[in-house]
């Protein structure tokens, strides 16, 4: 009877996994049913990814950061240069500036991040003591999230391939929301 259990939960389990799993049954298009599956993959993975930068960036030694803050501090420490609310915003695909804006202004007030003015432009930096916190940062991720992915050649060629997915599909969500805008 045991054999017989295991056999059919193990049937349960494969039909499961292969089966779509939609948090929005009601935008199921015909055309891409895997798209709303890709959706809720998306929403929660957004989600797990969040609340690990969090945790994260806490262990580091910074615990009032929300998600925002914490990727506006590594965009800005992100190859030691100067950089403009302008360009944060682009490179981070955000329209809202204010949100960026508000992210800088509350790390300034940690003493992460520094601003500096030449005429008209302002800049943002990062300091020695937010260097420190993100290099904290980089030596836990190591420890906690490399070392557990355990990732061999194969798997790097899978997530460098869903990272070329996802930037394609930013792209085609980016264009849908114009054209929404445009309705």
């Amino acid at each position: 009877m045991a054999q017989k259990t295991t056999a059919s939960a193990t049937a349960v389990a494969q039909a499961t996994a292969s089966a779509p799993i939609v948090s929005s049954a009601h935008l199921v298009s015909p055309r891409s049913a895997e798209m709303s599956e890709f959706e809720f993959g998306l929403i929660v993975a957004g989600n797990a990814f969040h609340r690990w930068i969090v945790h994260c960036m806490s262990a580091a030694g910074l615990r009032e950061l929300m998600p925002l803050d914490v990727l506006v501090l590594h965009h800005v420490t992100h190859r030691a240069r100067n950089k403009r609310l302008a360009d944060i915003c682009f490179i981070m695909n955000i329209e809202d500036t204010h949100l960026i804006n508000y992210s800088l202004k509350k790390l300034q007030g940690l003493g992460v991040v520094v601003s500096s003015k030449a005429g008209k432009e302002v800049t943002y930096s990062c300091t020695d003591s937010g260097q420190a916190y993100v290099e904290r940062y980089r030596a836990i991720r190591e420890s906690c999230l490399i070392n557990a992915l355990n990732a061999n050649e194969g798997l790097n060629r899978d997530i460098g391939e869903l990272a070329r997915l996802l930037r394609l599909l930013s792209g085609i969500y980016d264009q849908a929301a114009r054209s929404a805008a445009s309705m």
